[in-house]
């Protein structure tokens, strides 16, 4: 399959749309903890990403869970998307490279 710098260039501009059409994001992983594991007692929920080369970990509130996994949800889109656009311009540019200049 031949792939054209216009096509490429498309493909590069639906990416970008779809960057500036995700809401609130956030790092990291949820899960659940237990005061008491052995028993499953006590159970909440944390939160653990790490931000400015830290590491940190956060309880989350019953009533913000679904927001904070939405949140997750986006920046986990966001992560495949920027390296879907890096893979095009990195092909993008290897291709523009290939070809003969004008004089």
């Amino acid at each position: 399959m031949s792939t054209t710098i216009a096509s490429l260039e498309k493909k590069i501009a639906q990416v970008r749309k779809k960057l500036t059409q995700l809401g609130s994001m956030r790092p990291g992983t949820l899960g659940k903890q237990y005061r008491d594991s052995k028993q499953k007692l006590g159970g909440f929920w944390q939160i653990s990403y790490t931000h400015h080369m830290r590491s940190r970990s956060e309880y989350v509130r019953p009533e913000h869970l679904q927001t904070v996994k939405k949140e997750l949800a986006n920046f986990a889109k966001f992560r495949k998307l920027t390296a879907q656009w890096v893979d095009l311009s990195l092909e993008l540019s290897q291709l523009k490279c290939k070809q003969p200049t004008k004089k």
